[in-house]
């Protein structure tokens, strides 16, 4: 079956066909070329409706939608949902991180705690299944850890080179930029999503 992933993200669009074909090879998930919506919801949850719903209309297929973002707790939880904006409508990735490194400049490390979190939509058009209605799941992955002072490492993408997860090794820990790809999608917040998600996907 097809899903369409409602992101012009190349970056997402690689990382969910990893995670989904760890455990659901039955399932492709392709790219989406329709029209954005504007993503004007206060919460992960709406945003990842909005995109889902845009998608599943454009193209009449199941789609998924994943809204994300870094969550520090010292900035009340921002940046959230304004992750991608941070430094601007630009959706400069390097601008992002450097500002919120600026603004934790002196923030102890026992401060520096943050979370990754990502809410993924799906959205079922009814004409894919004949006489039933729309269907809408949502459902949360959270990646606990705390911030680097300094960026580190050349993999990932966002603020993943200063994101350092919670449950590696004393002495021995790295930041998201410094893992493998499969090392991250097995253990992402995309990938505790979409754990979530996997049941739901049964009914498909």
């Amino acid at each position: 079956m097809q899903i369409v992933l409602a992101t012009h993200n190349p970056h997402k669009v690689d990382e969910f066909q990893a995670i989904v074909a760890a455990t659901r090879p039955d399932l492709q998930i392709i790219a989406y070329d329709g029209p954005e919506p504007v993503e004007d919801g206060v919460t992960f949850a709406e945003n990842a409706l909005l995109k889902a719903r845009a998608a599943a209309a454009h193209t009449g297929l199941p789609a998924l939608a994943d809204d994300s973002g870094i969550c520090v707790d010292v900035l009340g939880g921002s940046p959230g949902v304004f992750s991608a904006y941070w430094a601007g409508h630009a959706k400069d990735a390097a601008a992002n991180l450097s500002l919120l490194l600026d603004q934790l400049l002196d923030v102890a490390d026992a401060n520096r705690t943050a979370q990754f979190v990502s809410t993924i939509a799906l959205v079922v058009p009814g004409a894919v299944v004949p006489g039933a209605v729309a269907a809408e799941q949502v459902v949360q992955g959270v990646w606990p850890g705390r911030l680097a002072t300094a960026p580190s490492g050349a993999g990932g993408f966002g603020y993943d080179p200063i994101f350092i997860p919670d449950g590696q090794p004393a002495g021995a820990e790295r930041t998201v930029g410094e893992w493998s790809a499969t090392e991250k999608n097995a253990a992402s917040h995309r990938a505790r999503a979409f754990d979530a998600l996997v049941p739901l996907l049964q009914h498909l």
